[in-house]
């Protein structure tokens, strides 16, 4: 894809996402690899909203801001996500509020965050690993992400949102929403007797569609 092709798609993909009350305000913050290896990143205070293609961030294969207005202050979250898993074409971090009420739920599994209510989130994104709370912008955030050694595509930052790396910055859009909804379904059917997927139900889904399933 040409760099003024990418940049239209990530602007479009945010505005979607911001239209429809996944991220609001100038919260969240996107990034996708252009063909040359470099980074096509969301200024930091922008709105997904109101991107402009010609404003975004602009690194180089070397990781040196050549154009566009500085990045997002997650850009360690960004960083480690690309240095950790050699699929990643891009991240995506939204404070979705399904995810971010189900993330401070006293009796969410850390190892598991989302339970298995559909297929779709299992196929998407693998484990979901809750991490703890970090001050907005703070490295730690990236050193937690690269402790997990590139074993996850998916993360959810306590009391504050979700990210996660795709192939590229659509698939990585799909998964996110994929997150939320599920979360959503959570939030919903919290303290409702539920059948859940079993464990041989996510077992056939995990070997039939190829899922890294870290254990």
């Amino acid at each position: 894809m040409s760099d003024t092709a990418l940049r239209e798609q990530i602007c479009l993909l945010a505005k979607s996402m911001f239209d429809r009350g996944l991220t609001g305000g100038s919260t969240g913050n996107i990034s996708a690899r252009t063909v040359d290896g470099g980074l096509l990143v969301s200024p930091t205070g922008t709105s997904f909203g109101r991107l402009d293609p010609a404003r975004l961030s602009h690194f180089d294969a070397s990781g040196r801001l050549i154009g566009g207005d500085p990045p997002t202050k997650e850009m360690p979250l960004h960083s480690a996500f690309y240095d950790t898993r050699s699929t990643a074409g891009a991240v995506v971090h939204l404070h979705s509020c399904h995810s971010v009420a189900w993330s401070m739920m006293p009796d969410v599994d850390p190892d598991n965050f989302l339970p298995p209510l559909t297929p779709y989130a299992i196929m998407k994104l693998g484990r979901v690993k809750l991490l703890p709370f970090f001050r907005p912008g703070d490295p730690a955030m990236g050193d937690a992400v690269r402790g997990l050694a590139g074993k996850r595509s998916a993360v959810m930052l306590a009391n504050h949102g979700p990210v996660v790396a795709g192939k590229d910055v659509e698939a990585a859009c799909n998964a996110i929403e994929e997150l939320e909804d599920t979360a959503r379904l959570a939030m919903l059917l919290r303290g409702v007797p539920t059948r859940m997927l079993s464990d041989d139900e996510v077992a056939d889904i995990v070997t039939h569609f190829d899922v890294e399933w870290d254990t």
